[in-house]
């Protein structure tokens, strides 16, 4: 995928590129020379992580540095439960290098295939109204600037920028290790079910504030709620798993593989569309299990597809919600694809989505060989109107003068990148219209 010469793709298949060379470091000081190498010849340079940012965040004009070699665990404060990982540790593999300790991360989305550099530069988050996106548990960031220095940011060294290295955007510098703030291991109690639509809505408000971690999924078409619950408990609670067996022919069997060959023929035949998302609406979920929180957390997702994501105030959640489902009836669109709908904690972040204010979700997807223009163009106007905020990762038009006015620290991040890298060795088109050159 990186190979020399190669073309690099993201995994959703929307962006690519051929960088002029690869670096694969192996330790903060190949980083350094990586760095200073390119910014000796004016080249741009940019890290990549696992490639599952659906935006051009991760492509990397000249040089691309892959992070695979760059993993694992560095240290561990076990009297105040922090952990220090290098950058491209991939998240699958931090409950196992967490597990000989007794700890967890705190939060996490329902995908684990991004390294914990690339989660919390892009703003990575979960569910669950008390708590932030992942960015919001990381201490201490360390990273190679434009220059190639190093820079070590936590409690004692500069903290005051640590709400902006711990989400960067990549436009800051190379991070090499990330030190989260874990929490003892915990188990969580998942109920899953389809439910009425508009039920959902009315409740939401209290159910939210009543349970850990709430979402639904929407499949267009439907009046059905897929509704997924996590409670969290100790982890001396009884563990109920789901059945092997069970849990091959739910996320295995049918929401990848059978789920695959549906929107396959659906793109073929958009008419099929409906008929089959009130089968999925059904047929979604609909299960009830306990186990360790990652495997709750996360869901192995194998069908391809392209995605956008907007933020918008958690107030106004509801409201934005109905505009789209709204939307997608009077455009009479086919969307196999449901719509995920959560809620984040405010948090202090300068760029997160999240930023100063209690947030709520919208995301929208449509199946790769798809073209999602038409669809995440409109959806984007709605959201827009709704204060939205588009996730970094995730699909977008929008540009540093539209951002800026949404997020207070705008400028104060850019004044640091200014500082930071002032030649601009980590810039790629992306960050020149989300920042500006």
């Amino acid at each position: 995928m990186t190979r020399p010469g190669g073309v690099w793709r993201n995994w959703g298949r929307s962006e690519s590129v051929r960088p002029r060379w690869v670096e694969r470091p192996g330790s903060a000081d190949a980083v350094r020379r990586a760095v200073s190498a390119a910014a000796s010849r004016s080249l741009r340079l940019k890290a990549v992580g696992a490639g599952h940012s659906f935006s051009g965040i991760a492509v990397a004009p000249d040089v691309l540095v892959d992070l695979s070699d760059l993993r694992g665990l560095v240290s561990v404060d076990r009297e105040r439960s922090r952990v220090t990982l290098r950058a491209g540790t991939f998240l699958w593999e931090v409950p196992r290098l967490l597990a000989p300790y007794g700890l967890a991360m705190t939060n996490l989305g329902d995908i684990d295939r991004q390294t914990i550099a690339g989660a919390i530069s892009t703003g990575t988050h979960g569910t669950g109204a008390t708590f932030g996106g992942i960015a919001t548990q990381v201490v201490g960031v360390t990273l190679v600037t434009g220059d190639g220095s190093l820079l070590t940011v936590d409690e004692e060294h500069d903290a005051d920028l640590l709400p902006a290295v711990a989400l960067g955007l990549g436009a800051l510098g190379v991070i090499v290790e990330v030190t989260l703030q874990c929490v003892p291991a915990f188990l969580l109690a998942a109920v899953e079910s389809p439910e009425p639509l508009e039920e959902t809505l009315a409740d939401w408000e209290r159910r939210i504030a009543a349970t850990d971690h709430l979402e639904f999924y929407w499949f267009p078409g439907t009046e059905v709620a897929v509704t997924k619950a996590n409670t969290r408990l100790p982890e001396s609670a009884v563990r109920r798993p789901i059945p092997p067996v069970r849990r091959w022919v739910d996320e295995t069997l049918l929401n990848n593989t059978v789920y695959r060959v549906t929107c396959a023929a659906c793109a073929v035949v958009p008419p099929l569309v409906r008929p089959i998302n009130a089968i999925a609406g059904r047929a979604f979920g609909n299960r009830t299990y306990t186990d360790a929180s990652a495997r709750v957390f996360t869901q192995r997702r194998a069908v391809r597809f392209r995605e956008m994501e907007y933020a918008v105030p958690a107030e106004h959640l509801m409201s934005a919600f109905r505009a789209v489902r709204d939307l997608i009836a009077e455009r009479r669109w086919h969307i196999s694809f449901p719509l995920e709908v959560r809620v984040a904690a405010g948090d202090d972040r300068w760029m997160s989505t999240a930023s100063a204010r209690d947030t709520g979700y919208i995301a929208v997807h449509r199946y790769w060989r798809e073209n999602p223009a038409e669809y995440f163009t409109a959806v984007e106007e709605v959201l827009a109107s709704f204060d939205g905020r588009p996730h970094w990762g995730k699909e977008h038009s929008l540009d540093a003068a539209a951002l800026r006015t949404r997020y207070p620290r705008f400028d104060d991040f850019v004044s640091l990148r200014d500082r930071l890298d002032p030649r601009r060795v980590f810039a790629n088109a992306y960050l020149d219209r989300v920042l500006g050159e």
